[in-house]
Formats: structure tokens, C-alpha cells, sequence
């Protein structure tokens, strides 16, 4: 299997997660980490759940990895996350120094490459848009139904 079909396979699970994620009422996020073409970790964002802010899905499956590898660095894994990290996540991301990560909707607010792409660990390979248009479709579908609720 090529690159590109494993990175478009990886990234359908994370939808997956993602759609669990939205239907519990979270924003639809989801990741997954992989190491050696197998999925060590899963999760989707469970901000408003856990009540915590930090709960994001690619924090919530780094964790999950690391505790899965008995390892603070996941050197030999990439993580899939359907919507590019923020911020926060980027940090965390430098300090897990990831081999890859892959996203597939870019996030022109609040995505870690509107302060820096460099807050990524300098070994870090990034690919983005992978699956870009069913990330967004998924993410513009929920903002949608949540404000058609208010009104």
C-alpha cells in the first residue's frame, strides 16, 4: 500500500471519531496515532464530557499512545487528526516529537500555523488536506445543525 492510500485510510478512521465526537455533541474532531501500520490509539474530542478544555482528540490519543508504548516521545508514529491541531495541541505535539503528522481540514482561526508552523518539533513531517473536503463538509455540517437549534 502507498503512502497516500494509508494516509487516506488512517484518516477515515479519525472521521470516525470524529462522527462519534458529534454524536455526543462534541465539535466533530477525531485522531488516531499509528506506529508501524497499526492504530495504538483513538479519540475524538470530549471537551463539554470531561468538562476540561484541554480534552482535545489529539492530546486525548497522544496520552493514550504514550501510556500504549510505556514512552513520553512517539518518534515512530503519525497522528491523524481531521482538523489541523490548534495551538495548544501544537505544543503538546513538539513535546511528543511525532515522526508525521497528517490533517485533513486546515483551521484559518485557531490552527497552530497562525502563530507558527515552527511550534511543531523540527523532525516533525506535516501533510495537510488529506481527506480535506470530507474534514470540512463534516465540521460545516455540525456548526450548521447547532445554530439552526438556537434559532
Amino acid at each position: 500500500m502507498s503512502c497516500i492510500n494509508n494516509d487516506d485510510f488512517f484518516m477515515k478512521e479519525a472521521l470516525k471519531e470524529a462522527k462519534n465526537a458529534a454524536q455526543i455533541g462534541e465539535v466533530p474532531v477525531g485522531a488516531v496515532v499509528v506506529a508501524h501500520g497499526k492504530i495504538i490509539a483513538r479519540s475524538h474530542n470530549q471537551v463539554q464530557l470531561l468538562k476540561d478544555p484541554t480534552a482535545h482528540a489529539e492530546l486525548l490519543a497522544i496520552t493514550a499512545a504514550n501510556n500504549y508504548l510505556g514512552s513520553k516521545y512517539l518518534i515512530d508514529c503519525t497522528l491523524y487528526v481531521t482538523l489541523e491541531p490548534c495551538v495548544m495541541c501544537g505544543g503538546a505535539l513538539y513535546w511528543s516529537q511525532l515522526k508525521r503528522i497528517v490533517f485533513g481540514a486546515s483551521d484559518l482561526k485557531r490552527g497552530y500555523r497562525t502563530l507558527t508552523a515552527s511550534i511543531l518539533h523540527p523532525k516533525t513531517e506535516v501533510e495537510p488536506n488529506i481527506l480535506e473536503q470530507e474534514c470540512h463538509k463534516l465540521l460545516i455540517c455540525f456548526f450548521k445543525q447547532r445554530r439552526n437549534a438556537i434559532l
